[in-house]
């Protein structure tokens, strides 16, 4: 969080502010900071509008929804949220979830919202931040690479105009492929030229995705020519424009005026590049509106003004009866873990890397909190779950938001669009919102992870591959078989430790980690192997200066081998024994336990023996000086 703590606090003022992170910077807020915010704020509103639109496209539901979605985590992170850049939303990775266990219902989308702010609320009460730590950063590589590609795939049908697109993705590739090459302007019935009342929308899709190979009427076979001409011509224009961003320097204090306002108008075009080319597609597709024919499929019509402020769906009216809470409980299965956990490590992974990047410090519990808290209360406004996005975070770190404070105008602008513009939503294209959702899923796609991980740890390539190819069977397997693989990794790290074996007139072992009930019999057969092999019989010196920890197994196999190699003839001491391991050996009474600073010491004491001299050693019934003071029983 930023901001330096406040000296001479009392526990429950500290208390306070650290739930209501707003109490921190809004005694210092500024007009300098207002005028920042309200341009950040705006810019990430005319950004978030189009793209929640096209979102709840990729979520399965009205586009409505997408609005519904995108105001209230702008007002609830403002007051608890620990990082000044972060945007909540709808965003193309939780909408995927979203179509996935929402079985594209409105009600099953609120409902889980709900439960996952629940879910998302008691982790942060509970401070069980620490878990998202399990989830390495191969398994969210490997998610996130495969979901860039489901869903720009998905927008493919919409960029061609295609209708009757199965939406499992092998289907879906393959029934594209298929008919990528029937593209033909079919008849449309004349439009009205007052409005979009006469507008028809595709079909709806098919539940079954066996239903489309069946076979579909004329009228679903072939896709609109001039939805691929104007997807295309998007999709070019969003390139276009992010490209003159990226290539755009600078401007220096010197320069012309002239030049200063060209680089300054251009970089507002390219950051509000979505809110223009959906803009000019709509403005297409009203003149065609108005001369009476449509060769574009249109969003439709979407209801007009604020949405109701009522308690979350807990059932479901069917025609055959009713939906019991449980029952939508039990459909939604394993989306009740799914969603909220990649909702969280999405908001935590971008908070945390523009916290660095901006030089402050995030709470990852009180995100927890704050996600919560939002997906809670968006249920009650209709929202569908709603996580951190990083393209909105992006644009509202590059215009310089000083506070949270942005989020406040980010919200008023969606509230506004719902409260005076979804008469001309209706006049969108779905081309031009899958061009936006195309362009914002393509940088997700990082290629050059692959490579990373072979030249820095090849092992890691097995859990990002696990999860990047079981995403596009079922996403809640590729995530659990990704993190199954990165702990049967993990594990079997600590079962097979890295253990040095030197001979240089003894035998010296040097475990490279602590030693737990995993490694026991490892460690074990390493030393009683190399120990009954070696010929003249040597001592063996276990050198312990690596091992921080251990545990009752661990200490159990090494009495065991203490006889065992005591009955060969073969002596076994320690040496530079950190201070929990000498206490937890001394604890356990081991009959024969000797153990010196150093592993010089211990190699002395060992020749001499070798020699038929006995050194004076360290025994752990008795005192010496070389015990360190503290630890003698």
């Amino acid at each position: 969080m930023w901001g330096p703590r406040q000296p001479g606090q009392r526990w429950w003022q500290r208390a306070v502010r650290r739930r209501l992170p707003v109490l921190g910077w809004l005694p210092r807020y500024s007009l300098s900071c207002l005028r920042l915010d309200l341009t950040a704020g705006v810019t990430v509103g005319l950004t978030v509008v189009p793209q929640a639109l096209a979102y709840a496209e990729v979520a399965g539901l009205p586009v409505q929804y997408g609005l519904y979605s995108s105001f209230v985590g702008c007002f609830v992170y403002c007051l608890l949220g620990t990082a000044k850049d972060v945007t909540l939303g709808p965003t193309a990775i939780m909408s995927l979830l979203v179509s996935s266990y929402a079985f594209h219902d409105p009600a099953y989308a609120v409902l889980l919202a709900f439960l996952s702010g629940c879910i998302q609320l008691a982790m942060g009460l509970l401070h069980l931040g620490f878990l998202l730590d399990f989830v390495s950063c191969p398994v969210i590589k490997g998610f996130t690479s495969a979901a860039s590609i489901t869903i720009g795939f998905n927008q493919v049908k919409n960029i061609l105009g295609l209708q009757g697109i199965p939406r499992q993705f092998f289907l879906q590739v393959y029934e594209t492929l298929r008919r990528i090459g029937e593209a033909r302007i079919l008849p449309v019935p004349k439009a009205h030229p007052r409005g979009c009342a006469f507008v028809t929308s595709p079909p709806p899709v098919f539940d079954d995705p066996r239903a489309s190979l069946r076979g579909s009427s004329p009228a679903t076979s072939h896709c609109r020519a001039g939805d691929a001409i104007l997807g295309l011509s998007c999709l070019a224009a969003l390139a276009g424009l992010r490209a003159m961003k990226s290539r755009l320097h600078p401007t220096a204090s010197t320069e012309p005026l002239a030049a200063r306002a060209s680089v300054l108008l251009v970089r507002s075009c390219a950051t509000a590049r979505n809110a223009l080319v959906v803009l000019a597609a709509g403005l297409v597709a009203y003149s065609f509106q108005l001369s009476g024919s449509q060769p574009l499929t249109l969003t439709g019509s979407v209801p007009c003004g604020l949405p109701p402020f009522r308690p979350p769906p807990f059932s479901k009216a069917v025609p055959n009866g009713t939906v019991p809470f449980g029952r939508m409980v039990q459909d939604m299965g394993a989306g009740l873990a799914v969603v909220p956990l990649v909702g969280v490590l999405e908001t935590v992974a971008i908070a945390k890397a523009f916290a660095s990047q901006n030089d402050y410090r995030i709470d990852a519990n009180q995100e927890l909190l704050a996600m919560g808290t939002a997906n809670i209360l968006g249920s009650f406004f209709s929202s569908y779950p709603i996580t951190g996005s990083f393209g909105r975070t992006a644009v509202n770190a590059q215009t310089g938001v000083c506070t949270p404070m942005g989020g406040l105008v980010t919200g008023t602008l969606v509230l506004l669009s719902l409260a005076y513009l979804t008469s001309l939503f209706c006049y969108i294209p779905k081309a031009a919102l899958a061009a936006v959702i195309i362009s914002a899923v393509v940088p997700m796609f990082d290629a050059r992870i692959f490579r990373t991980l072979w030249r820095v740890k090849r092992l890691d390539l097995i859990p990002l591959c696990v999860t990047f190819l079981l995403c596009f069977w079922e996403v809640q397997y590729g995530i659990m078989a990704g993190v199954l693989v990165s702990g049967i990794l993990l594990l079997y790290s600590v079962a097979r430790p890295p253990i040095k074996v030197l001979e240089q007139g003894v035998l010296l072992v040097q475990p490279g980690s602590s030693l737990h009930f995993p490694a026991a019999d490892h460690l074990q057969d390493i030393i009683r192997d190399r120990a009954l092999a070696a010929s003249p019989p040597c001592s063996v010196i276990l050198d312990c200066h690596h091992v921080s920890s251990i545990d009752y197994t661990a200490v159990v196999g090494l009495a065991e081998l203490l006889q065992e190699l005591h009955k060969h003839g073969i002596s076994l001491v320690f040496c530079s024994l950190q201070d929990p391991v000498l206490r937890a050996l001394l604890a356990a009474d081991l009959e024969g336990f000797r153990h010196f600073p150093s592993w010089e010491e211990a190699a002395r004491c060992s020749e001499a023996e070798l020699g038929g001299s006995r050194a004076a050693c360290i025994d752990s019934t008795g005192e010496s000086s070389l015990l360190p003071a503290g630890l003698i029983q």
